[in-house]
This record gives structure tokens, C-alpha cells and sequence, in this order.
């Protein structure tokens, strides 16, 4: 029987999830990559290309704003691997319009994906790593206006001071949601990582030939200043691999900004 940690990682058939998977095999881990149906055959590649590393790995499609696709995606890693001890929540969607040109629409679809997604993804992890009782590591992504409305409630669900209020007689009235905190007892991390103008295909435009590359209309677009360049996904694989690390148990609760100074936060 493997003795090697198991990891997911959503949003895993491309750009930043991909360099995270095959990071994480590099080191190790087991790793099951999932994205939204449609993506089979990017999902396949990935797969291969982490067994060819020698770890075990396989794909599950799964919409991350649907609590019984991610609790699928929860069980299926557990029915195949074992366990579960690494979760990374980085499936996330953009959007490339100004905020007076956003629907509500527009705005739902940000949150169900880049907040509900999380959630539930950091919900399940959790669940399964306290039921195993070894600890674990959970890690979301933090990264223009509805998208930057959303990934900040995943650095507050990371990082808020948690609090349980309860009536004597009745049962508890809320809980507000310290996940680091809650979490902390049971040996589990959760950490967030910020990235900025990271070159991957979320970035693309049909017009970015003309303006410089991959990435330059969103550049444009984000005022960002002419002489940034953009960083490799690895840049964000490499912090997300320290964070699952066991000497990186006491880092906790924390939003970690990979953005060149530019303070996407």
C-alpha cells in the first residue's frame, strides 16, 4: 500500500493548476486534477504526465460550485488513493469586463465559482482529513472588479477571526467562519496564495498578437504599468509546494501575494 500523500487540485487542466500538479509529483504526492466537463482530454494529459513522474494519478471532471460534484471529487480520491492530505482549491474564472458592463449574471457565476467553489472545496477536504485524523493542508487561490470581490471572500473565509456564539438554552445561533482557526486543532493548515499577472491561458485574448503576447490585452486592460512581466506558473507552484510541506505546519491563515509588488490584494 502507498504511503505517498494524496492531493486535488481544481481547476488542474491548464495554466497554474497543471504547473501545481506536476509540481506536487515532483515532490512525492499522489495527485487527482479535476476541471469543469469538456476538459477530459487536457485532464488526461496532465495525468500522464504526472504518472511519468512516478506517481499515481487520475482525473475527475467536477463543477467546483456544485457541493455533490466536489463531494464526488472528495470520494472518488479517497475510493482510489486512500485518503486525502493535500487539498488545493485554485479552480477560479475571470473576467475580462469593466465593472458598469457587469451583469449580475456575470456577477453569480464569479461567486459560485471563485467563493461557493472554494468553500466547498475546503469544506470536504476538511471533513476527510479530520475523519483520517492526520492532519492536512488546504490551500485556495486569492487573485478586476467581480473577480476581485470574490477571491476577497476567500481570503477572509482563509483568514477571519473566528467565533462561536451560543444561548444557554437554544442551539448555536451563527458561527463566523475561522477556518485556520477551526481547523488548527486537527493539524490542518489553510493558506491562500495571491497571484497577479501570471501567464496562462485565462489571460488570453484574440488580440493579444497585436499588443505583444500572451497576456497584453489583459495587461492593457488592468492598467498595469508597460515594463511588467508576467511570471510563469511555476512562480506560484513553487510557494503552493512549500505549503504543503510538513516543515511549513506553522504557517497558517496567511495570504501569500506572487504579483511582482503590485499588491493584488
Amino acid at each position: 500500500m502507498s504511503t505517498a500523500r494524496v492531493a486535488i487540485v481544481t481547476g488542474g487542466a491548464q495554466g497554474i493548476g497543471e504547473a501545481i500538479a506536476l509540481r506536487l509529483a515532483d515532490d512525492g504526492v499522489d495527485v487527482v486534477v479535476s476541471d469543469i466537463p469538456g476538459k477530459e482530454e487536457q485532464l488526461a494529459t496532465v495525468v500522464k504526465q504526472i504518472e511519468l513522474k512516478g506517481r499515481r494519478s487520475l482525473f475527475v471532471t467536477a463543477n467546483v460550485s456544485v457541493e455533490a460534484d466536489i463531494k464526488g471529487l472528495v470520494d472518488k480520491t479517497v475510493e482510489a488513493f486512500g485518503g486525502l492530505d493535500i487539498m488545493i482549491a485554485n479552480a477560479g474564472i475571470t473576467l475580462f469586463k469593466p465593472f458598469l458592463d457587469t451583469t449580475p449574471e456575470d456577477w453569480d457565476k464569479m461567486f459560485a465559482t471563485n467563493t461557493t467553489g472554494v468553500m466547498l472545496s475546503y469544506k470536504y477536504a476538511a471533513l476527510q482529513m479530520i475523519k483520517q485524523g492526520r492532519g492536512g493542508r488546504i490551500i485556495g487561490i486569492f487573485a478586476m472588479s467581480a473577480y476581485s470581490a470574490s477571491k476577497f471572500a476567500v481570503r477572509g473565509l482563509t483568514q477571519a477571526v473566528g467565533e462561536t456564539q451560543f444561548d444557554s438554552e437554544v442551539e448555536p445561533l451563527f458561527m463566523v467562519g475561522n477556518i485556520a482557526q477551526e481547523l488548527r486543532p486537527h493539524k490542518i493548515t489553510v493558506n491562500c496564495y495571491a497571484p497577479g499577472f501570471i501567464l496562462t491561458p485565462m489571460l488570453a485574448h484574440p488580440d493579444d498578437d497585436k499588443f505583444g503576447g500572451l497576456g497584453s490585452v489583459a495587461k492593457m486592460a488592468a492598467k498595469m504599468p508597460d515594463d511588467l512581466e508576467g511570471a510563469k506558473p511555476s512562480v506560484v507552484a513553487e510557494l503552493v509546494a512549500y505549503f504543503t510541506k510538513p516543515e511549513a505546519y506553522f504557517v497558517t491563515g496567511q495570504t501569500i501575494n506572487v504579483d511582482g509588488g503590485l499588491m493584488f490584494d
